[in-house]
């Protein structure tokens, strides 16, 4: 057997410290290859303090457009320059709540008269409008019209062509208002409608369609003369001033009409759709109807009431 190791022995000493200081050596040499671990918890500060001042930056920044009122961007030109004289700021524009498609809250009235020269005393075309219907209401109400049962019709199948003052008399006492309105069809149809006390008295309608077969390019209204006249009761004795009015068609080629009644100067009708409409103010008995003159473009005379056989120029 050998002999054994005896740590106290000066070789074995010697060779241990040799062995102690080659360990030393190496661990300082692994030590400078590899470098120690990163700093974890420095790096994680540093990233959180960034995130910090990113979202203050942010937010910064959102609480500057909020504090913006909105309008201060539409007064900005398109190249981002302001031009506070000429453009206004705009107000945000609220959507409609009510469905899309909805029909409107009140039926469809009337057309309005081709000029405005056709409403008179004061009388406004709502006026006009509601008082032609309160005429449809009475008649679908109180008569079985010639038309069917549909009988009028609609406020919105007429257009309103005139409106006056109506005066009370012996048959019909009682101020009021007179709304004429046609229809486009039949052709020459149309309606002469009462309205007394705010409701609808009575209301004469049918068809102007051409007159007799001689018939010249004007041709007066067969009824029209509840527009122009009183009472044959109150003959003699009408209430004055009266205001009358005057209807009728025209053929196309005719470019102007005249009426002339009682004491006044001849009014110029109004051309409308194929009617001409006229009124005045009379200030005397009549004892003669008024007299109808019609002119071409040109200022020619096409029509002249006194040589119309069919139209009668004294009244009852």
């Amino acid at each position: 057997m050998g002999e054994a190791e005896n740590p106290e022995n000066p070789e074995n000493q010697e060779d241990f410290g040799f062995e102690e200081r080659m360990r030393e050596l190496l661990a300082e040499d692994a030590y400078t290859v590899r470098p120690s671990p990163a700093p974890y918890p420095a790096i994680r500060r540093r990233g959180l303090a960034e995130r910090r001042r990113r979202a203050a930056v942010t937010g910064a920044a959102l609480a500057t457009l909020a504090a913006v009122p909105v309008g201060a961007y539409a007064v900005a030109g398109g190249n981002g320059g302001r031009d506070a004289d000429t453009t206004a700021a705009r107000p945000s524009v609220s959507a409609s709540h009510s469905p899309a498609g909805a029909p409107a809250s009140t039926p469809a009235g009337p057309a309005r008269p081709a000029t405005d020269g056709q409403l008179f005393d004061g009388i406004t075309f709502a006026q006009a409008a509601g008082g032609l219907q309160k005429c449809i209401d009475w008649d679908r109400k109180n008569m079985q019209s010639a038309l069917g049962d549909d009988g009028l019709g609609k406020a919105s199948d007429y257009r309103i062509i005139l409106a006056i003052k109506s005066t009370g008399d012996s048959n019909a006492p009682g101020d009021g208002m007179y709304v004429v309105a046609a229809k486009e069809r039949p052709a020459g149809y149309r309606v002469i409608c009462n309205v007394r006390g705010g409701e609808g008295a009575g209301i004469n309608s049918g068809s102007n369609d051409g007159g007799p077969p001689d018939a010249g390019p004007v041709v007066a209204d067969i009824n029209g003369g509840k527009l122009y006249q009183q009472s044959f009761l109150d003959k003699g004795n009408w209430k004055l001033p009266f205001r009358w009015g005057f209807i009728g068609t025209v053929e196309p080629s005719v470019a102007k009409v005249t009426v002339s009644y009682g004491d006044g100067s001849p009014v110029t009708a109004a051309l409308d759709h194929g009617w001409f409409v006229a009124a005045g103010m009379l200030n005397q008995q009549v004892t003669v109807a008024p007299h109808i003159k019609g002119y071409d473009a040109a200022g020619k005379l096409v029509y002249d009431s006194d040589d119309d056989k069919s139209y009668e120029r004294t009244l009852p």
